[in-house]
């Protein structure tokens, strides 16, 4: 089984990259986000739960995610690992995955750290949101978003760092660059 945890600031292109990567080695993706859009869209019992939090202005708490995730990784297709982007996003996740992986039998093969300076970040964000017409991402904000991503995530790089699975991906070159560096590094993680 090979479970891969993609990380990156928004904006990195976590997206895009697991979706190829999906393609390239049959392994599904994971997103967070997909699993709560899903979960709350088909009603799930714990969609239900996830929006009685949402609905009180509280964060979902992680063994809500955590119990998405796991029921995500009991489906067939990720019977060979999966690809995981947008989580985990804090330290008590990450420790929630190791025990989730175990369950299963798995351990996560390689943590990529696609990196991209910071002022690169904001104006890939500030086009994307040109594009898209989201009038809500300003410089501002997306300087908050990336000040929250540090202060959540820059721990889970520590924390991967001293487990020996996180190797840093540049993610300024071409989208097929980056790429092949993933399937590089993915590669020499499973030898």
């Amino acid at each position: 089984m090979t479970y891969i945890v993609l990380m990156g600031a928004p904006g990195a292109g976590k997206g895009t990259q697991a979706k190829m990567l999906e393609k390239n080695l049959g392994l599904p993706q994971v997103a967070t986000g997909d699993l709560f859009r899903h979960n709350l869209k088909n009603q799930t019992e714990l969609g239900r739960l996830a929006q009685s939090y949402m609905d009180r202005g509280e964060l979902v708490p992680d063994s809500v995610t955590v119990d998405m995730v796991r029921d995500r990784l009991s489906q067939a297709d990720c019977d060979g690992g999966a690809i995981l982007d947008g989580f985990p996003r804090t330290l008590s996740q990450a420790e929630a995955l190791h025990d989730l992986l175990g369950e299963f039998g798995g351990r996560i093969s390689v943590v990529p750290h696609i990196h991209v300076d910071q002022d690169v970040l904001v104006a890939r964000l500030l086009k994307r949101a040109e594009i898209e017409g989201r009038a809500d991402d300003n410089e501002e904000t997306i300087r908050t978003r990336m000040k929250v991503y540090q202060e959540q995530t820059a721990p889970l790089l520590d924390y991967y760092q001293g487990k020996g699975l996180l190797v840093e991906v540049n993610g300024e070159q071409s989208i097929d660059e980056v790429q092949q560096d993933l399937l590089l590094v993915i590669q020499e993680s499973a030898v």
